[in-house]
C-alpha cells in the first residue's frame, strides 16, 4: 500500500485559483492564507501517512462485531487500532477546523475541510465516515438549531469528544422520504421518537461516549408528504448521562467499507429535540445532505489518487515484453518495465487526468461556498452558492461514477496481481462503490440536476455558469498559447448549450424525455466544467518552466484529446431524447 498526500497539488490549486485574494482576503479568513492552511494540511497528511493509511487494510480484514449482550444493550466494537487512531485524529484538531471558534473551532474556512478530507479518505475512507458525517451533523446545528442546543452539543462535538450521523432513511422509503413513518409526539420541553431507521452510517461505535443523531420523523399533526417531516436532535446520552432509548438493532454485511458501521436504529420513545422549524425538517436536513453529497464526491476523487499513485508505482517496477521502439528498450532486462508500453499509459493518463480535473473542480466549489457563507458582497454571496448548487450534483454523481472508474483501470494496470488481496487495489474497488449509492443515488443527483437546478430561479445557476466560462473564453480569445484548450472549451459551452435548449424544448412538452436524458446530461455538464477548469489550468501554467506547470499542459492536454470528447456524445445522447427506452413493454424487458 503506497500513499503520498498530493501535497503539491494542493498548492498549485490554491494559486491557480487565487485563493489568497479570493478566500484569505476574507476578514473571517485572514490568518488562513495560502501558506498557513498548506501548514495545517501537511501536517494532517503526515498524520494520515504515518498512523492511519496500513489500519485501512487491517479493519477491512477484523470489521466490527455487534454485541447484543452489551451492559445498557447492543454495543458495536470497531477494530482494535481505531480508538487510538480516533484519539489522534482529535487531538489533531481535523474534526472541528471549520467550526466557529465560540464553539472551540478552527475557524478555517471549509476549503480546509476539503483538503484534509481528501487525504483522510484515501488514507482509510471507511474510518473517516464518522468524523465527516459529524462536520455535516454539526454544521446543520449550527445553522438550525436554538442557542440552548448549540451550546450544549456543539462544543463536544467540535472537539471531537461527541459525534453526529445522520438518520433519513426507513424500510419502505430511501428516495421517498415523505413516505417516513417514524413518530415524534410532544412532552414537555422535549419530544419522544418511535421508528425504525436504516443504513445509519456510524449509527452505533464504541469511538466516543456519546452520538448525536438528527433525525427525520413526523408530528402527530403534520401533513401528508414531504411537508410533513420535523428534524429532531436525539443523543444517545442524556444530560445525566444516562441512556437514551435509540439502540442499534443490527448492522449490515457490505461489499466494502467494513470497518464503517451501517447500522440499523431502533428508537423507541427516545427523548428529541426540535432543530429549526417543525414541518420544515427537508430544509434543515438538506444542509447536511449537501454537504455530504459533496464529500462523496471528494471519496471517488481520493480514492481515484491513491488508486492511481498504486497502479503507477506497480507500472514502473513491473517487468513484461519489450517496448516497441528500441531505444526505450533495457539493455540490462529481458522485459521493460510496463509503463513503456502504450496502453498501460493510456490507463493510467485516464485516471490522472480525469482526477486532477476532478480535484480542481471540487476546490473551485469549496471556495465558492466559502464565499457565500462569508463574503460582505450579498451578489458575490448569491452567484457563489448558485455555483455550488449546480455543482453539488455533478461533483457527487460524476466524481464518484469516474472514481469507481478509474479503481477498476488502475486495478487493471496491476494485471492479475489488481484482483488478489495481496495489493489493496481490489479493496479501493469494494470501497468506492458505495458512493455511487449513499447521499442519493447518482441518478437521483441527475434528477436533482435537470428536474431541480435548471429551473431553480428561472435557469440562473446554469446561466451564471456559462457566463462565467464565456466571459473566459471572451478574455482568453486571442491567447495562442492555450488555443488547443479554448477550442475545445468552446465546443463544449456550445454542448452544453444545444442540449440544454432540448431539454427545455422537449423536457416541458414531455417530462419523462428530460428524465430519461438527465444522467447523460449530468455528464456532459461535468465534462463541459472539467474543460473548463483545464483551461484555467493551462493559462496558469503556460510559459513556466517548473515541473509541475510542464507536467499540467501535458495532463491537460491528454485530457482535450482523449477524455473531453466524450461530451460529444453524452450530447448526442441526450437529444436521443426517451423512445429507445420507454417504448418498450414491461413484458418486453
Amino acid at each position: 500500500m503506497s500513499y503520498k498526500s498530493p501535497i503539491e497539488d494542493f498548492k498549485y490549486n490554491l494559486a491557480m485559483l487565487n485563493y489568497d485574494e479570493v478566500i484569505a482576503g476574507i476578514e473571517k479568513f485572514k490568518e488562513y492564507d495560502s501558506e498557513t492552511l498548506m501548514s495545517v494540511v501537511s501536517e494532517i497528511g503526515r498524520l494520515n501517512e504515518q498512523e492511519v493509511l496500513d489500519s485501512n487494510k487491517i479493519g477491512d480484514r477484523e470489521g466490527l462485531k455487534y454485541v447484543t449482550d452489551g451492559a445498557e444493550g447492543p454495543e458495536v466494537h470497531t477494530p482494535e487500532r481505531f480508538k487510538k487512531l480516533y484519539d489522534a485524529v482529535k487531538t489533531s484538531g481535523y474534526v472541528g477546523a471549520t467550526m466557529p471558534t465560540q464553539y472551540g473551532g478552527g475557524g478555517a474556512p471549509f476549503t480546509t475541510a476539503i483538503l484534509a478530507g481528501e487525504i483522510g479518505i484515501a488514507a482509510n475512507m471507511a474510518f473517516y465516515m464518522g468524523p465527516g458525517l459529524s462536520h455535516g451533523a454539526m454544521k446543520t446545528i449550527l445553522k438550525k438549531a436554538t442557542e440552548e442546543l448549540k451550546d450544549k452539543y456543539l462544543p463536544n462535538m467540535t472537539s471531537g469528544e461527541w459525534m453526529g450521523t445522520m438518520c433519513l432513511t426507513e424500510p419502505q422509503c430511501g428516495t421517498d422520504l415523505g413516505l417516513i413513518k417514524s413518530t415524534a409526539i410532544p412532552k414537555d420541553d422535549h419530544y419522544e421518537l418511535t421508528g425504525q431507521k436504516i443504513w445509519i452510517s456510524f449509527g452505533e461505535h464504541d469511538l466516543t461516549e456519546n452520538i448525536i443523531h438528527l433525525v427525520l420523523a413526523r408530528t402527530p399533526d403534520a401533513p401528508e408528504g414531504i411537508k410533513g417531516i420535523s428534524l429532531f436532535l436525539v443523543p444517545k446520552r442524556l444530560d445525566d448521562n444516562s441512556r437514551n432509548t435509540i439502540y442499534c438493532g443490527g448492522l449490515e454485511h457490505k461489499l466494502g467499507i467494513n470497518s464503517s458501521p451501517t447500522c440499523v436504529m431502533n428508537l423507541e420513545n427516545a427523548k428529541g429535540w426540535l432543530v429549526g422549524e417543525k414541518n420544515k425538517g427537508m430544509e434543515a436536513m438538506f444542509l447536511m445532505m449537501n454537504d455530504a453529497r459533496l464529500k462523496v464526491g471528494l471519496q471517488g476523487i481520493a480514492m481515484s489518487e491513491i488508486s492511481y499513485q498504486n497502479a503507477l508505482e506497480f507500472a514502473k517496477e513491473r517487468k513484461q515484453m519489450r517496448s516497441v521502439v528500441k531505444d526505450k528498450q533495457d539493455k540490462d532486462s529481458k522485459a521493460d518495465n510496463i509503463i513503456v508500453h502504450p496502453d498501460v499509459r493510456r490507463m493510467l493518463m485516464n485516471v490522472k487526468a480525469t482526477t486532477e480535473a476532478m480535484r480542481a473542480l471540487c476546490i473551485y466549489t469549496a471556495m465558492k461556498i466559502d464565499l457565500a457563507e462569508d463574503h460582505p458582497d450579498e451578489k458575490v454571496r448569491q452567484e457563489a452558492d448558485d455555483f455550488a448548487a449546480l455543482m453539488t450534483p455533478i461533483i457527487k454523481a460524476y466524481c464518484t461514477d469516474r472514481g469507481f472508474l478509474n479503481c477498476s483501470e488502475s486495478l487493471q494496470v496491476l494485471g492479475g496481481s489488481g484482483f488478489t488481496k495481496e495489493y489493496p487495489l481490489e479493496q479501493y474497488m469494494r470501497d468506492v462503490r458505495i458512493t455511487m449509492i449513499y447521499e442519493g443515488t447518482n441518478g437521483i443527483q441527475a434528477l436533482d440536476l435537470v428536474g431541480r437546478k435548471l429551473t431553480m430561479h428561472q435557469g440562473r445557476l446554469l446561466q451564471n455558469f456559462q457566463k462565467e466560462v464565456q466571459k473566459f473564453l471572451s478574455e482568453n480569445k486571442d491567447n495562442e498559447e492555450i488555443s488547443s484548450f479554448i477550442k475545445p472549451l468552446e465546443n463544449a459551452l456550445n454542448e452544453v448549450t444545444a442540449s440544454t435548449m432540448w431539454l427545455m424544448q422537449n423536457g416541458i412538452q414531455d417530462p419523462e424525455n428530460a428524465l430519461a436524458s438527465a444522467t447523460d446530461y449530468l455528464n456532459l455538464v461535468a465534462l463541459s466544467s472539467m474543460t473548463y477548469m483545464w483551461a484555467r489550468m493551462a493559462k496558469f501554467s503556460v510559459g513556466k518552466n517548473e515541473p509541475i506547470h510542464k507536467n499540467k499542459i501535458k495532463t491537460g492536454t491528454y485530457f482535450v484529446e482523449k477524455i473531453m470528447p466524450e461530451l460529444n456524445m453524452y450530447s448526442k445522447k441526450v437529444q436521443a431524447g426517451k423512445s429507445s427506452m420507454m417504448d418498450m413493454e414491461v413484458a418486453e424487458f
